[in-house]
This record gives C-alpha cells, structure tokens and sequence, in this order.
C-alpha cells in the first residue's frame, strides 16, 4: 500500500548548503560530461524524502554511476518523472513562479526551446527567488543573475512509500492469493 508523506523542505536546504561548492563522495561528478545539476537536485529531494523509485523503466533512483534513471541526471527525464510519478517516491506538479517554495526545482530553458539546467529553490530574498546548483557551482544565487530564454517552476508536493498492510498481507497468504 502506497501512503503519502510530507516532503522535507528543511533537509532539502541543510543538504544543498553542505554540497553546493563541494561533491558528495556517495555520488559521481557529472561536471563536464553533460553536468551534475540534475543529479544534485535529485541528491537534494533525496534528501527531504529519502525514498527512491527503482523502476527500471521509468524511475527516479541512484545506486552508482552505471545503475541510474536518466531521471536522477537528465533534465527533461527528471521533470517527466516528477510531475508524472504516481508510484513510491517524490511527486510533484508544474506551477507558476508563485508557486515556489525552498526544495522546489527549477528548470531553464533557452532561446532553441530546449531545458537544459535544473536548479533548486534554496531562499528569497528582495529581488525573488534565491537557487543553488552543481556544474557552476551556486549557494543562493539570484535566479534574475541566470540567462535563459524561460522556465518552468516544478513544486515537490511530498512523497509516497510503501506501507505493508500486516492483516492484508496475512489473509492474501492465508487464502493462496499471493505472497504480498
């Protein structure tokens, strides 16, 4: 049984303050192969939910550096994983600007139509919205200081996670309908 559960914004943030200028050793560096923004958003939601979705096909999870979603990594992957996900894991939906709140993601987008950055809210300040992210480096950064033809706002509703239902598991063995 899936059960929903709140996202934690507050670790999303410790975590993106400790890593943003530095690599966490559990994770490779995608720098100069592509990037490593997806992946340290990914790590940062990982952090407020601590729940992968291991779905070979269409999931959101990192063991290493050859057994990953393109989710963990990719952008348009991550954005389809977390506004579609209806399974364990984070989910989310897009929104508008408004709409961001610290440990949301931020994609953007250039003058070719195409999303290439993933950022996370870390802050506001005065100006608007404060990110961080890997590739160049950023602890609260402006988001006005960036270059980028638009965006899109994507907010992390909570998470889902698996929840055994002991009776439930008992009367299916008991009966012969499963094992689960």
């Amino acid at each position: 049984m899936l059960t929903v559960k709140p996202y934690n914004r507050q670790f999303a943030y410790i975590y993106a303050a400790k890593w943003a200028f530095a690599r966490n050793p559990l994770f490779y560096n995608f720098t100069g192969i592509g990037g490593d923004c997806t992946s340290f958003v990914s790590q940062c939601i990982y952090a407020g939910c601590c729940e992968m979705n291991y779905n070979k096909a269409n999931g959101w999870y990192y063991t290493d550096v050859n057994d990953r979603s393109p989710s963990w990594t990719g952008v348009s992957f991550f954005y389809d994983f977390m506004v579609t996900n209806q399974l364990n894991g984070p989910f989310g939906y897009e929104t508008s600007i408004d709409g961001m709140e610290i440990g949301d993601a931020i994609q953007l987008r250039n003058n070719m139509d195409r999303y290439y950055h993933t950022l996370i809210v870390t802050g506001f300040d005065e100006t608007g919205i404060l990110v961080s992210a890997h590739s160049d480096d950023a602890f609260n950064r402006r988001l006005s200081s960036y270059t980028y033809a638009g965006a899109r706002y994507i907010h992390i509703e909570g998470f889902r996670e698996y929840v055994r239902n002991r009776e439930e598991c008992f009367n299916n063995f008991y009966e012969g309908n499963s094992l689960h």
